[in-house]
């Protein structure tokens, strides 16, 4: 089995319900899409190449008990799905970062899926994969990115189309640079929607930096 590696790295979690907590991240290499705020088109192209087994052995040089596994698209390579079911096994606490425009549900049941939603400033809305809301459940987490009013109405429009949250947490997060953060929180308030507000607490503390 092959899989073709941007990064492994240590620090904390950014986003979502493991905030703050000490994580190794795996940043596998490659991405169908191209959203407009993308943070990581360093991860579009090039990495080297990896074995499941050396992946392990680089993990396991830190001391966390938190895996997330990211990229670009990790789910783009077939071999994503036993690499997660190889970091369940070694006994971690596996989450995966995931589009949300690729299948789902043969991931491992014991990985924790945050799934974008593609809002239409990402200019990627087009390939949302609602047939994923099925597979979604407790342990997962729903993420919107949102770069402008119109992008909120989209997100407050399909949260309640489709009732996501009965399926999962829903995160709620400012494209940085684009919205501000403050306008997205009263928005939220004023619409008294159940979702979580998020920034990502690793950019706060570090920029936009590679590796953190």
């Amino acid at each position: 089995m092959a899989l073709r590696l941007t990064e492994v790295f240590y620090s904390l979690q950014g986003e979502a319900s493991r905030i703050g907590l000490p994580t190794v991240f795996v940043r596998l290499t490659g991405c169908p899409l191209r959203c407009s705020w993308c943070d990581t088109t360093y991860s579009f192209t090039g990495g080297e190449a990896a074995t499941i087994e050396s992946v392990l052995a680089e993990v396991a040089k830190y001391p966390a008990r938190q895996v997330c596994v990211t990229g670009g698209e990790p789910l783009a390579q077939k071999d994503c799905l036993p690499l997660l079911t190889a970091l369940c096994d070694a006994g971690y606490d596996v989450s995966l970062e995931t589009s949300g425009a690729l299948d789902i549900s043969g991931v491992d049941p014991r990985v924790s899926r945050i799934m974008d939603l593609k809002a239409p400033d990402s200019g990627e809305a087009a390939k949302n994969r609602w047939e994923n809301l099925a597979s979604l459940n407790a342990r997962d987490e729903i993420k919107i990115v949102i770069a402008s009013r119109g992008d909120y109405e989209w997100a407050r429009d399909a949260l309640r189309e489709h009732q996501l949250d009965r399926h999962c947490p829903v995160l709620f997060s400012p494209a940085q640079g684009l919205i501000e953060a403050r306008s997205l929180a009263e928005w939220i308030l004023e619409d008294g929607l159940n979702v979580r507000f998020q920034l990502q607490m690793h950019k706060l503390l570090w920029g936009n930096m590679q590796g953190k």
